[in-house]
């Protein structure tokens, strides 16, 4: 039995490490791909091997972005059972190439959300160049190893710390805006704190409106039309400003009934909501009608009608995801393809397609080789999650996401998602303590009853064991009372525990916690040291 075991567990190390290393292949040919494909083609361009180079860690970057932030798009779904692990990579996958090749717009800035000043660089274009290579591939080796460790962590903030360490290390801390970094380090709170209250309000409102209901159909066909509504005009609302600001001038002269802006308004944003929601109400309510004889007066009757909301907003996630967050992998890239094009420095830059293709594939590639492992985390490791959850997170993402955005608060769509997670989790822990509320009583009677039985008994044995002239009676009641000690010492100690227990319901894992609000502490300081490193590394190559 021990040598088949053996056996087997050598198998299955062995399986592992032939999937590993094709993992690797597929990701350094990519790599090498991205390389030679660049160096080809910009042959005879001054500094193109620093071109072709940035473009080597634009990839990379773009492929750890796909294996690390995705995750928070489509984890809830996973683990909640809504999309299995294969449904949720290629969605992800589509939808994220997708957002990045339609709606990442054509032109970026080249300094992610303005945090040091270009004009620092005096000029010195190399210097910059130096700087956005390091911020590239800081930001890629830390994304890396958060995934190793399954810690989600926010792709912005890592750039941010790697182009903020460069620029430090290339022209001092005077460089830094840090008025911007102060709102950068506010939204670590902002960010997890608002999605989890947003998560857990609409996680209770689902289960005072439908689940604390006795006929929770009749509640389900009332109510579930309209959260997927409410769902379905934050999600319209949050792709339009999110997903859509950079091609909006593209759609404005399709649809000439639009507003003629720069950028899509509020006010249009969910007015384009709203028409949607209204469809989508009375599209749902019909389908429920038709579907409620078959469905099952339980809370799992009910937690099917929010899988296909569920797949939706995985999919919509993704898309905006990869509309907005592609520049964190291509706007370096992109202002070192200008620097080197034009010999200046720039605070935009065009986007070629080669540069937005590394961006989409890469991340495409990224997620499907790399994704599942922080998926499992997101969906899986930190609370047990169902779709009626996994939902309540999902609107979480769009909604707080839009608040943030009116009241120009900043936030992370990482951060949000993680904290709609530890909000829908402690919710659950708060409920379920209410409700063993009256459990929790027996517990301190019973433990008060135990003691003070072991009390009378050592008060009883002392008692006897003073007697001076004792009787065999005596005796055989001292034999007795150290064994009744015993037993209810044993008693005491059970009821210490079981009373222990039922006030610790933990549904959120502590230690994952713990490692999670760690990395996001350190992401930006991390990122940040090792850009300097990096940049000072390649300075003294090149000169």
């Amino acid at each position: 039995m021990e040598i088949g075991t053996v056996k087997k567990m050598e198998q299955e190390a062995m399986k592992s490490s032939i999937i590993g290393f094709r993992r690797l292949g597929i990701a350094l040919l990519f790599l090498v791909a991205v390389l030679i494909y660049n160096y080809v083609n910009s042959g005879g361009i001054p500094n193109n091997i620093f071109l072709a180079i940035a473009a080597l860690f634009g990839a990379y970057m773009a492929m750890n972005i796909g294996a690390n932030d995705v995750a928070n798009n489509v984890g809830p779904a996973v683990g909640s059972k809504a999309l299995t692990m294969g449904g949720a990579i290629a969605i992800a996958a589509i939808f994220e190439a997708a957002g990045a090749l339609i709606a990442g717009g054509e032109v970026v800035n080249t300094i992610k959300k303005g945090i040091i000043d270009i004009n620092a660089f005096g000029g010195h274009t190399d210097s910059f160049i130096w700087a956005m290579m390091a911020a590239l591939l800081s930001a890629a080796l830390w994304l890396n190893f958060a995934t190793i460790v399954k810690a989600p962590v926010s792709t912005t903030h890592s750039i941010v710390g790697g182009v903020m360490g460069a620029g430090i290390a290339a022209a001092g801390f005077g460089i830094v805006a840090w008025g911007t970094m102060a709102k950068i380090a506010a939204s670590w709170i902002i960010s997890p704190v608002l999605g989890g209250i947003i998560a857990a309000l609409f996680l209770f409102s689902i289960k005072k409106t439908i689940v604390y209901k006795e006929n929770k159909i009749e509640a389900a066909t009332k109510w579930v039309p309209i959260f997927v509504a409410i769902m379905s005009w934050a999600f319209v609302t949050y792709l339009t400003l999110k997903g859509l600001k950079k091609v909006w001038p593209s759609i404005v002269d399709i649809f000439t009934f639009l507003p003629d802006t720069s950028k899509p308004s509020f006010l249009t944003a969910s007015l384009m909501g709203l028409c949607v929601a209204i469809f989508v109400y009375v599209f749902v309510k019909k389908r429920i009608l038709k579907k409620n004889q078959s469905i099952e007066n339980s809370r799992d009757g009910v937690d099917i009608l929010f899988t296909v909301p569920l797949i939706f907003s995985a999919a919509l996630l993704s898309f905006a995801h990869g509309a907005n967050d592609v520049a964190n992998a291509i706007g370096p890239l992109a202002a070192i393809n200008d620097a080197v094009m034009t010999g200046g420095i720039s605070s935009s830059a065009s986007i070629p397609l080669w540069v937005m293709g590394v961006g989409a594939i890469g991340i495409a590639i990224g997620l499907t080789l790399y994704g599942p492992k922080l998926i499992k985390t997101v969906g899986s490791e930190i609370t047990e999650l169902d779709q009626m959850r996994a939902f309540s997170i999902a609107m979480a993402a769009s909604i707080t996401v839009i608040i943030a955005s009116q009241l120009g608060l900043p936030v992370s769509s990482t951060h949000i998602a993680i904290g709609g997670i530890f909000g829908v989790g402690f919710l659950r822990e708060y409920l379920d303590k209410t409700n063993f509320k009256d459990v929790i009583e027996d517990d301190k009677i019973r433990l008060i009853e135990k003691k003070n039985i072991l009390k009378a008994y050592a008060r009883e044995l002392k008692k006897i064991e003073k007697t001076e002239n004792k009787k065999k009676k005596d005796y055989q009641r001292i034999a007795n009372l150290y064994l009744l000690l015993e037993l209810e010492s044993a008693a005491v100690k059970e009821a210490k525990r079981q009373l222990k227990t039922d006030k610790q319901v933990q549904y959120v894992k502590r230690d994952a916690l713990k490692k999670i609000v760690a990395a996001w502490i350190i992401t930006v300081p991390a990122a940040a040291l090792l850009s300097a490193a990096i940049y000072f590394m390649i300075r003294g190559i090149v000169i």
